[in-house]
C-alpha cells in the first residue's frame, strides 16, 4: 500500500504589524518575551483581508538560541469573516544572524530557519475549509513585522 505524497498549496503571506518586544525575562524553559500583534495585511489566491489589533507571540528564547514562537491573533478577511490564527513554530540561525535579525537588521530569510505549523478555525461557513486543513508556513521577521508564507498541506 502506497500513502499519497503530501503537497502544498501556497495560500496567502501574512505580513503582521508587531509592538515592541516586552521582556518577561528568564522563565523555567528559557527567556520570556511577548510581542503585540497590531495589525497588519493578509494577501493571497485562498484568503485576503487583515490582521486585526489583538494577539501576541508569546515566545520562549532557548539557551542554545532556539526562538520557540507561539501566537495567537486573528484576521478579517475582504468579505467580512473572522478567523482566528494559531501558529507554532521554530527560528533559528547562525548566532551572528540571529543577532542581526534581533537588531532589525536586513537579513537574507535563507540565512535562517522560520517555520511554522498553523492551525485557523472559523464559524463563517465560507471559509469552513481551514477548520480541516493543515498549514505550514515560511517566514523572516523584519525590524517591526513577520512574514509568513502560509502553505495548505494535502
Amino acid at each position: 500500500m502506497d500513502l499519497p505524497k503530501p503537497t502544498l498549496t501556497f495560500t496567502c503571506t501574512l505580513l503582521v504589524d508587531l509592538d515592541p518586544i516586552r521582556e518577561l525575562g528568564q522563565g523555567r524553559g528559557g527567556h520570556r518575551r511577548i510581542i503585540p500583534i497590531i495589525g497588519g495585511t493578509v494577501a493571497g489566491p485562498r484568503l485576503s483581508g487583515r490582521i486585526l489589533n489583538l494577539g501576541a507571540d508569546w515566545q520562549t528564547v532557548h539557551a542554545d538560541g532556539l526562538a520557540q514562537l507561539d501566537t495567537r491573533y486573528a484576521m478579517e478577511t475582504h468579505d467580512g469573516a473572522t478567523i482566528e490564527i494559531v501558529n507554532f513554530g521554530f527560528r533559528h540561525g547562525p548566532p551572528n544572524v540571529i543577532e542581526a535579525v534581533s537588531r532589525g537588521d536586513e537579513v537574507d530569510p535563507a540565512s535562517y530557519y522560520m517555520r511554522t505549523q498553523a492551525r485557523l478555525e472559523t464559524g463563517d461557513a465560507r471559509y469552513d475549509w481551514v477548520n480541516r486543513t493543515l498549514f505550514v508556513g515560511v517566514g523572516a521577521r523584519m525590524r517591526q513585522s513577520v512574514r509568513i508564507d502560509l502553505y495548505a498541506l494535502a
